[in-house]
Formats: C-alpha cells, structure tokens, sequence
C-alpha cells in the first residue's frame, strides 16, 4: 500500500512535491500555516518547504512558496543526466574494487 497524505479541503493545495528538484534545491519537507495562527502571523499563511540546497549539505533552508522558483525542463534534465553519470562511474569503481577482492570472479 502507499503512503497517503490528506489534506484539509480548507487547505490551499502545495505547488511543490517532497523530493522536487528547485532553483533553491531539493525539497525535503512541507508545512502549512494557517491564517489566523500565531506561526501565520509571524511567517506568512500558507506552504513552507524546508529545503536542502546541495545534495551533501546539512544546511536546511525555509522558504514561503512564493519563494521557489521551479526548474525549466532543461536544467532538471542536466541535474539528472549529471547524477546518473556520476552514479554510473561509481558503479564501475566498485566493480573494479569487486574484481580485485574476488580475483576477476563476480556472479554479476
């Protein structure tokens, strides 16, 4: 079964999804402020993302979701494409590695 996240029908609905790649980076976490709260008072009503802004960082950042600029369709392209390449050449340095422990035997 798949997760389900419900959200109030008095709730505006979130422009951005966990995990969408942004200008501002990855989007790793949402909250809603609600008008009339003291945290809507204080930040702006609506969406919140907490977003992580390199892959490695450990830095979270918060903006209203007026805040994020998406990516064109190009530069998710590029992102991908780069992270798949680099996962491909760490595939093959670990296929190295095997073969050298193994002596040139691996069941791949």
């Amino acid at each position: 079964m798949l997760p389900t996240i419900s959200i109030p029908k008095h709730w505006d609905y979130p422009r951005f999804a966990l995990e969408q790649r942004t200008q501002q980076g990855i989007i790793l976490g949402l909250q809603y402020y609600p008008s009339g709260t003291e945290l809507a008072e204080q930040f702006g009503h609506g969406w919140r993302y907490a977003l992580m802004s390199r892959k490695n960082s450990d830095e979270l950042f918060h903006f209203q979701e007026n805040q994020i600029q998406p990516l064109t369709p190009e530069e998710l392209f590029s992102q991908i494409r780069a992270e798949i390449e680099f996962y491909q050449q760490q595939i093959t340095i670990l296929q190295q590695q095997l073969a050298v422990v193994t002596g040139g035997f691996t069941n791949a």
